[in-house]
């Protein structure tokens, strides 16, 4: 793992950017990192670049690598605004393993961009614990990082974030919607909340429009900041267990364009999706957000996640086996819908149709 690998230059220091820091950062996040280690990882932090042997995948067929990048997005400025850094790691790893999750692929190991005006270690450690934590969520191995200094570009207290995943599976067990049908059936798994999208809008609307600030209680006992920081839910092991046990036909993870973007990817063109929303339970945060805006139910579902994280196409035979391998591991899974004939669009019960 590579980080701050700048070479030290007279000066360099007084141009804003401390190697030393540098170093000291990496010994505050070196454990944490090694905590994430998984068969196939070879060698350690420290290193040029990160090493994983796929030997323990020599019985596939034709064995395919997936992968994917991915940032947390504006949600950073919560982060920053409540000073609260500890949970964004989580989401970083979760965005881009969900996108791997849906062909059916197990995802292997992880790398971690930072880039920051002027290194705190105390903060960006949180940042990358947290980054850590999602790793052994999501079972796979937090194999590299780049730590980047950059004043002139950021300002001192600001930050941003990328993330890497790669996965592999067996060509012939690629999960791709192809042969997704009319009737079959559509199951969501419940989202912890806004994940990691929409960000942009729920600030403007709660911290400019309706004047909330971070500290702010939001519901309960919550503040605003915590519940808007509720970590992105990383959807692996349940995934692995369904797929290990039902022939899926299609998954969609609901990111950036709701259900009305997301789901289409993966139907085919003459295929539709007729969703009822009406057994979904709405996680707090997206209820309280629903109650005090004004924003109509078609931008909500257009933009957000509206409680479904991750879904499942089926055939309906299906249905059963699915929800109780979810149960099996802990997650919640209900019916939403149904594959009906059509041109690759979705509508809504309530919103679209009656």
């Amino acid at each position: 793992m590579s980080r701050l690998g700048e070479t030290q230059k007279t000066g360099y220091r007084q141009s804003g950017v401390n190697i030393d820091e540098g170093n000291r950062f990496v010994s505050l996040i070196k454990s944490s990192v090694e905590s994430t280690k998984i068969n196939g990882v070879i060698g350690g932090i420290g290193g040029f670049a990160g090493l994983f042997s796929l030997a323990e995948f020599k019985d596939m067929e034709e064995p395919v690598l997936v992968s994917g990048a991915d940032g947390v997005g504006t949600k950073l400025k919560v982060a920053l605004m409540s000073e609260k850094y500890d949970t964004v790691g989580i989401d970083l790893v979760a965005m881009s393993v969900n996108d791997l999750l849906v062909t059916g692929a197990k995802p292997l190991f992880f790398l971690d961009y930072v880039a920051v005006g002027k290194l705190v270690p105390e903060r960006m450690k949180d940042v990358v614990l947290g980054v850590s934590e999602g790793c052994r969520q999501a079972g796979c191995a937090l194999l590299g990082g780049e730590t980047a200094e950059m004043p002139g570009l950021y300002s001192n207290n600001d930050f941003d974030l990328a993330g890497f995943a790669v996965g592999i599976i067996d060509k012939k067990k690629i999960v791709d919607g192809s042969n997704i049908s009319e009737g079959d059936v559509i199951i969501g798994l419940s989202s912890s909340g806004f994940h990691s999208n929409g960000y942009s809008l729920l600030r403007n609307v709660l911290f400019n429009d309706l004047n909330y600030k971070a500290s702010d209680i939001f519901y309960d006992n919550v503040t605003v900041a915590d519940a808007l920081l509720t970590p992105t839910k990383i959807y692996s092991k349940v995934v692995q267990h369904i797929t290990s046990k039902v022939e899926v036909k299609g998954m969609v993870h609901i990111t950036g364009g709701g259900f009305y973007d997301n789901i289409p990817r993966v139907l085919p063109k003459d295929i539709s999706a007729e969703i009822d929303i009406s057994n979904v339970e709405l996680p707090k945060v997206i209820k309280r957000f629903q109650e005090v805006s004004d924003i109509d139910k078609h931008e909500l579902y257009r933009v957000f996640n509206m409680g479904v994280g991750y879904i499942f196409v089926v055939n309906a035979k299906d249905k059963d086996a699915v929800i109780k391998a979810a149960e099996e591991q802990g997650e919640k899974a209900f019916v939403i819908g149904k594959t009906v004939k059509g041109s690759n669009d979705v509508k809504i019960k309530g919103i679209d149709i009656d």
